[in-house]
């Protein structure tokens, strides 16, 4: 009940992003029960049949990371102060926002159960003159239990990949089985374990001064020793008495490892250190370029188009493009925090340094995302020369539908992962206008950051394209 008041008390924005959740969802769970109606159909090609479910698997993911980025940038499940006293602790809003993603994919599974249905004709006659009969089974039964249980596999996982997400990282210990007394009737325990004799000594904490402060001052008057001094007070150019069991620690100097202020926001690399990911990424699309080129220079298997319009081709291939891909994915990352560095070099400005030192603050949250984009559009001009080189092969409705879901997904999310990003800098935003500087220099600076991505990434994915082209054009 609460997850469905949050839900209604949002704003547009957030509602919009849930719809696009539950239209994703609508399309994956319409190609599922699409790939159970061409087993119902076809029920000796079972190596095709179960091709066609595992091809499924891609605009599930696809739909999943979706929902994923579309939990982190809720503003109903985002800790608060004083929401922990009312019970809606970091659990509680991780559930919620779980629950919150389960009702946006099931709704999306109820709508595409309705439209395929409707197509099967069991609601109303059959549309389209019986054209989509032949992945719809529409001259037999529906087994309730298997389309039920294809819808349920989204809600499930988007659920569950969301709820991993979410978790809370920082989540107090056990708790002690009473109270625990330290010496002395002393609440707690200190880190540092002391003697007995380090309470008696007379004087050891009474008069001691901080490290690198003056010394405090109390309402007693210190005791006056046989010279006139204050117990504790030395001659000038002496050090401080060293009491035993009362050394104070040295103070570190600055460089000697002094603990220093965080400049990066939690979670995020630090501005001065790129992601890991670039050497790895770069590794996995060489190796994906090599089995592309292995694959076709030695696999003769013909491309061929099942029923339906679901183009294959060599699994050599395949593989390499799918490599390629998450070398890409991979690499994203860090050639972000590259571009955002590259705007920084020969004499920057305000405007080149507020760019640059955005995009390398947020070059993980915006990179994976941009990495997902550029391989599915270097995916879609490679596999357009399916088409495009004189075969017979033609685009089906279900490889439409797929590639629409998955395009959409990366597209949604990319802009998704924006939103959080201008989220987590609404502080930094808000601290420069009270500083006074001016609207259009922040403007400026996204406009800036977007100019040098698509700069950099553009032709990325057009040379990422060719290459995984060259197989299939031979």
């Amino acid at each position: 009940m609460l997850a469905l008041r949050l839900t209604r008390a949002a704003r547009p924005a957030v509602h919009l992003r849930r719809l696009l959740v539950a239209t994703a969802a609508a399309g994956t769970g319409f190609l599922l029960l699409s790939a159970l109606g061409y087993a119902m159909v076809h029920p000796t090609h079972s190596t095709a049949a179960l091709l066609r479910l595992s091809w499924c698997a891609i605009p599930l993911a696809a739909t999943v990371y979706l929902a994923i980025a579309v939990a982190r940038t809720d503003p109903g499940t985002k800790p608060r102060p004083g929401l922990s006293a009312l019970g809606l602790g970091p659990g509680r809003l991780m559930a919620i926002a779980a629950l919150n993603t389960a009702l946006a994919c099931t709704l999306g599974s109820l709508l595409a159960l309705l439209v395929f249905l409707h197509l099967r004709g069991d609601l109303t006659g059959m549309p389209f003159d019986g054209a989509a009969k032949d992945f719809l089974a529409a001259n037999r039964s529906l087994p309730v239990p298997a389309a039920l249980t294809l819808l349920a596999v989204l809600p499930v996982l988007a659920s569950m990949a969301v709820a991993v997400t979410l978790r809370p990282r920082d989540l107090p210990g056990p708790a002690g089985r009473g109270r625990v007394y330290g010496r002395f009737g002393a609440f707690g325990r200190s880190a540092k374990r002391e003697t007995f004799g380090t309470y008696g000594r007379f004087g050891a904490r009474f008069f001691r001064a901080p490290a690198g402060g003056p010394r405090p001052t109390t309402g007693t008057r210190p005791l006056q020793s046989a010279g006139g001094r204050a117990a504790g007070d030395t001659p000038s150019g002496e050090g401080s008495p060293q009491v035993p069991g009362s050394e104070a620690p040295p103070t570190p100097a600055a460089g000697d490892g002094a603990p220093e202020a965080p400049d990066h926001v939690p979670g995020l690399p630090a501005l001065g250190t790129a992601p890991t990911g670039l050497p790895w990424g770069i590794a996995v699309f060489a190796a994906g370029l090599a089995v592309e080129s292995y694959a076709g220079a030695t696999e003769a298997t013909p491309r061929t188009s099942l029923p339906g319009g679901l183009a294959v081709g060599p699994v050599g291939v395949l593989a390499g493009w799918a490599l390629t891909a998450l070398g890409l994915i991979l690499a994203a990352p860090g050639l972000t925090h590259l571009c955002g560095r590259l705007l920084q070099t020969l004499r920057p400005g305000a405007l080149r340094l507020l760019a640059g030192r955005g995009l390398m603050a947020e070059a993980t949250r915006i990179g994976r995302p941009l990495g997902v984009v550029c391989a599915v559009a270097s995916a879609a001009f490679a596999a357009r020369t399916l088409y495009d080189d004189g075969d017979a092969l033609v685009p089906g409705p279900l490889t439409t539908l797929g590639g629409v879901v998955v395009a959409g997904c990366a597209l949604a999310t990319l802009l998704t992962a924006a939103v959080e990003a201008r989220q987590s800098r609404a502080d930094t935003t808000e601290a420069l206008l009270r500083l006074g500087a001016p609207a259009t220099v922040l403007r400026s600076a996204a406009a800036l950051r977007s100019g040098a991505l698509l700069a950099l990434f553009t032709p990325l994915t057009l040379l990422v394209a060719d290459l995984a082209a060259l197989p299939l054009a031979r």
